[in-house]
């Protein structure tokens, strides 16, 4: 039997619950389809086991995982889709819809997923997807305010984007109608890859931007780590969507939680294998946006964070 066909079956299993227990032998098949690669997305593979577990699902015990990424590399995940059940991570929805209108599929992502073509509807997605949001791209502009309100004599700010990320045009119309609402120059910088980063902190300290907003992304989110370290290491105002990336050094991150988004897609495809429809499943928005302040990273670049943007953190980490 060829991989592929192996792999329809066993998601077969999963799709239609009665058929599992007609042979217990064989345990649902879930594919983990990511952007990024599975090292740098361990944790939210982590939460994602959590939220499965949460309905009775363990991996190796009553249920099986393949592993797919992109490592990155967009292009590939039309293919890398085609024969796996379950999608998270923003840009690979929309290969894993493109793959199949019969298994369910659950998604993770920072964009409307009506307006990405995921769903129809919210309340009543249809069809054979559902998933949760984190609705990053539209905090774009909150996150600009941000650092204004840090640094408000601040005239040039800089915002690194992917370019060929799946929500540029997006992010790109958010961060500039924020900067022209604050007032302020703003200069764009692109990376898709690791190897990218030095040519765009090299021309943001040319253009003496004074703070740098990142724009969401699933390659910025596995890059959360080494983005922070930079940031710091630039001495450079910095805020990103996720706590790791303050965590690992930045000066800020403000958005929904990614961990929670990605324990909420687990608990919806072990409610799919216990045999609910996900055209059925409402999708699950952030109800609440978290701020993180890094103070030891402010002390070290020189910033004295004003007491009342201390007093609106979730965490100060220091």
């Amino acid at each position: 039997m060829k991989r592929r066909e192996f792999i329809s079956l066993m998601a077969g299993v999963a799709v239609w619950p009665l058929a599992a227990r007609a042979d217990q032998k064989r345990s649902p098949v879930i594919g983990f389809l990511n952007g990024a690669s599975y090292g740098l997305s361990e944790h939210l593979v982590r939460a994602f086991r959590q939220g499965l577990s949460e309905e009775g699902f363990v991996e190796g015990k009553n249920v099986t995982f393949e592993y797919r990424s992109a490592e990155g590399i967009y292009t590939t995940l039309p293919g890398l889709a085609a024969d796996l059940l379950a999608a998270t991570g923003t840009p690979t929805g929309l290969p894993a819809k493109a793959a199949t209108a019969a298994i369910p599929i659950v998604f993770v992502t920072g964009s409307d997923p009506v307006q990405q073509g995921l769903v129809q509807h919210l309340n009543h997605p249809g069809g054979n997807l559902t998933g949760a949001t984190t609705l990053a791209v539209e905090m774009g502009q909150k996150r600009l305010q941000l650092l204004r309100d840090l640094l408000p004599q601040a005239g040039a700010f800089g915002a690194l984007i992917n370019p060929v990320g799946p929500n540029v045009e997006p992010l790109l119309e958010d961060v500039r109608e924020a900067a022209r609402k604050i007032g302020v120059s703003l200069h764009i910088v692109h990376a898709s890859k690791e190897q990218d980063f030095d040519a765009a902190f090299s021309e943001l300290s040319q253009k003496k931007v004074d703070a740098l907003v990142i724009g969401t992304d699933t390659f910025f989110n596995s890059q959360s780590a080494k983005l922070g370290a930079r940031t710091l290491r630039e001495a450079l105002p910095a805020i990103y969507q996720y706590r790791e990336f303050a965590a690992a050094g930045g000066l800020m991150s403000y958005g929904g939680s990614i961990t929670d988004a990605y324990r909420v897609a687990g608990v919806y495809a072990g409610r799919i294998l216990k045999g609910e429809k996900p055209g059925d499943l409402p999708v699950q928005q952030s109800t609440k946006a978290e701020l993180f302040i890094n103070l030891k990273t402010a002390k070290a670049i020189g910033l004295d964070i004003p007491p009342a943007l201390l007093a609106r953190a979730d965490e100060v980490i220091e």
